[in-house]
């Protein structure tokens, strides 16, 4: 691992933290030597089954049946697909060879299997062998719930072999704690939960064997779990999947060592952070909203499972999940679908393992339904196996209307009618990010996200890549990818590592007034050191459409670029100083900059050049990227979006 990651991580730590990293470190390092197999973990007992959920799954609807069997019938066929990429189809007599468990396959080469420490890969910086997130993937275990499900209301005994083999093959290939299935917590939690599911809804028509193996498989979790904690800086949503996870395992196995005092430690950390990971206003404090979907969802389940326990987690849950629910309504397109914001690696918690392009709003709608509320929001058109769990309403609710300003997350959200079609804002006031590294925050401050008749216009460029990423890693997350302003192509807040930032922007929201003449003022710090001047962005309603202002306050005579990168659906092209933006050669809107510059259109290219979108993680494709470049006089800049009246 790199000297510099190692330098830039320390700098992000308290003094008490880097008391607990040496003494985890001292931990694992002791550890290293024992080999620990299965056998350590064998605790007998029944099968661990989460109260409620095959009685809840009998009463799927018709159309979510057909959808839980056609997601099996992919799986069963020896098809698995994730994170934009096709695993090479496995061969119908012989699923699930040892290696399975290693391959990465975009490269196809083979991560360290049971012969290698967990601890010694060095996952963050290898480059050869690939994005470790595709190996994890596949060793979360999700592709057998589907497969579970429909073997649950069919009683299909072809899935039930195909589960008892996928659960042996990995037992025997990753023995704790051996290889990469074994070195991130929240891989853990999210395998242990797989597990559970695939218990509760089939636990009955397994084997004793297989019986066995599930038990020893959590019980090993479940330690490494309470041994090596998230904590301090990396207490994010990896903090809330542990949680999770060691409460759905004590709740399913009494019979563990001190089972009722960890489920009662895990109810009280569940409370906790999800007043802390969820602000008051709902926004997620990871800024994401698919992460703040993800961290909601290991909540909701474990307030599902709680209340089937007879157990409710509490009013404070609650009323969090609502809060957030209805932030993404704000935040969602008629169809469900919300626009990227910071990172999204399409982590799910209860799923048909199938790309889904509207999980938050699915995670939204199961909030509701789990909670006894009418819809907050759009759902979307798919249908997911929380669908089932959680009892969502098919039909979404009505897309709210004006402004609403998020004062705790910093957005404000925009709905509104403009020259006969419908426009869509996000204003991004927001931090960078949740705690000291930020892990999951974008250089966006000031950014503009906005939609047309709910097609998206400007967009977030996404994720693409995490560990493997490199330069492109840099790229979309920094501000000249983003709909904001910067100064000499510099970052407003500093990177020093994939998943770390040292120094962060300051973002202050100063005014919010809504009504027909609406405005948005807000500015951020992070030039004022580096060039002597601070961004204060000012968004406003005009007949046709809205306006932006950006000022430079301080250092006066600087030159600076404003950036408007395209969804890949349009084209944009320069006529007589205006940029007209198109879609299927017809003219929708027009663009427009009030002080003199430099005004460039272009798509692909290297880094830097032009315009990329990362519609799912893994994927980037070009998309027209507009920028103005030149000096920003005293009284700023304004860029004018205006409406062309629709037909």
């Amino acid at each position: 691992m790199s000297f510099s990651w190692y330098i830039n991580r320390l700098r992000a730590m308290s003094p008490a933290e880097i008391v607990h990293r040496v003494g985890e470190k001292a931990k694992k390092t002791r550890a290293r030597g024992r080999l620990e197999g299965s056998k350590r973990y064998v605790l007998p007992g029944p099968m661990p089954v989460l109260p409620g959920l095959a009685k809840i799954l009998a009463g799927a609807s018709e159309p979510l049946r057909q959808e839980i069997a056609d997601a099996a019938r992919f799986i069963l066929s020896g098809h698995f697909e994730a994170l934009g990429v096709a695993w090479p189809q496995r061969d119908l007599s012989n699923q699930f060879p040892p290696e399975v468990w290693r391959l990465d396959p975009v490269t196809g080469g083979l991560w360290p299997g049971a012969d290698k420490y967990c601890f010694d890969i060095p996952y963050r910086h290898e480059r050869k062998l690939g994005d470790i997130k595709y190996a994890w993937e596949f060793n979360r275990l999700q592709f057998l719930q589907p497969v579970a499900a429909n073997a649950c209301l069919t009683g299909d005994r072809e899935a039930l072999a195909f589960i008892e083999t996928a659960i042996a093959s990995w037992y025997h290939a990753n023995p704790p704690f051996r290889g990469l299935g074994w070195n991130s917590g929240i891989e853990l939690s999210l395998r242990a939960i797989s597990l559970l599911i695939v218990a509760s809804f089939s636990g009955s028509s397994l084997s004793a064997a297989c019986t066995a193996q599930i038990r020893a498989i959590l019980h090993a979790h479940q330690v490494w779990m309470s041994r090596y904690p998230s904590r301090f800086s990396s207490a994010n949503n990896h903090l809330v999947a542990e949680i999770a996870g060691e409460f759905l395992i004590a709740r399913a196995m009494p019979e563990l060592p001190q089972a009722k005092k960890l489920e009662d430690k895990m109810r009280r950390l569940l409370v906790r952070e999800v007043s802390k990971q969820i602000l008051a206003d709902g926004v997620g404090a990871e800024q994401s909203p698919t992460y703040g979907a993800f961290t909601v969802e290991f909540v909701l389940l474990c307030s599902l499972v709680a209340k089937e326990s007879g157990q409710p987690l509490g009013t404070t849950v609650d009323a969090r999940l609502m809060q957030f629910a209805e932030y993404i309504a704000w935040l969602s397109n008629a169809d469900g679908r919300v626009p990227s914001i910071c990172d999204d690696d399409e982590g799910r918690v209860i799923t048909l393992a199938r790309h889904e392009p509207a999980y938050a709003a699915s995670v939204a709608a199961a909030i509701t339904g789990h909670l006894g509320k009418p819809p907050a929001g759009p759902r979307p058109p798919e249908y997911d196996l929380r669908d089932a769990l959680f009892g969502s309403a098919t039909t979404g609710g009505a897309l709210p209307s004006g402004l609403r300003t998020f004062a705790d997350g910093g957005y404000t959200i925009i709905r509104e009618g403009k020259a006969g079609r419908e426009l869509g804002i996000v204003f991004d006031h927001a931090p960078l990010g949740y705690l000291s590294i930020a892990a999951h925050g974008h250089s966006d401050a000031l950014s503009i996200i906005a939609s047309i008749d709910g097609a998206p216009l400007f967009v977030d460029p996404g994720t693409y890549l995490y560990h493997a990423g490199g330069d492109w890693r840099d790229w979309f997350r920094g501000t000249r990818s983003h709909n904001t302003l910067n100064i000499g192509g510099a970052d407003q807040s500093t990177m020093s590592g994939s998943f770390n930032w040292s120094h962060k922007a300051v973002t202050t929201l100063e005014t919010a007034t809504g009504g027909e003449n609406w405005s948005v003022v807000a500015s951020h710090d992070g030039y004022r050191k580096r060039f002597g001047a601070e961004h204060r962005r000012t968004l406003s309603s005009t007949p046709e459409g809205f306006a932006i202002r950006d000022e430079l306050t301080g250092t006066v005579g600087l030159e600076a670029e404003i950036v408007f990168q395209l969804a890949p659906e349009w084209n944009a092209q320069l006529k007589d100083g205006t940029v007209l933006i198109s879609q299927g050669g017809e003219t929708i809107a027009t663009l427009s900059f009030t002080a003199p510059g430099d005004i460039a259109i272009k798509a692909g290219g290297d880094i830097g050049e032009g315009g990329w979108h990362s519609p799912a993680f893994g994927i980037k494709v070009e998309a027209v990227r507009i920028s103005w470049r030149g000096l920003v006089p005293p009284d700023g800049v304004t860029s004018t979006l205006s409406l062309v009246p629709a037909r």
